[in-house]
């Protein structure tokens, strides 16, 4: 008989569905760090990234000003100020 858990387990998204968004603004060192820790785990692992500036954002500049450099996953906020890299790599593949 079928493990009845694995039925209802929900399944993670393969990690090329996903998508990494590096909120940043120029001039910030934080953010020059965590660019860093994204682009290595999304090139390691074959995930998209993107980076918005938040001086060009009236949205993103009220939500995370304080914040920055924030990083999203599939729009839902990861992390801020410094990226861990392993806690980021498990977030795109389990």
């Amino acid at each position: 008989m079928a493990d009845m858990s694995s039925l209802f387990r929900r399944r993670s998204p393969a990690p090329q569905d996903r998508l990494v968004t590096l909120v940043r603004k120029p001039g910030c060192h934080l953010c020059d760090d965590a660019q860093l820790v994204v682009e290595k785990v999304c090139g390691d692992l074959g995930v998209p990234w993107e980076q918005k500036d938040i001086t060009q954002d009236s949205r993103l500049h009220d939500q995370y000003w304080e914040q920055i450099p924030v990083v999203l996953v599939d729009g839902e906020q990861h992390t801020f100020w410094r990226v861990d890299e392993e806690r980021l790599r498990k977030a795109l593949t389990g």
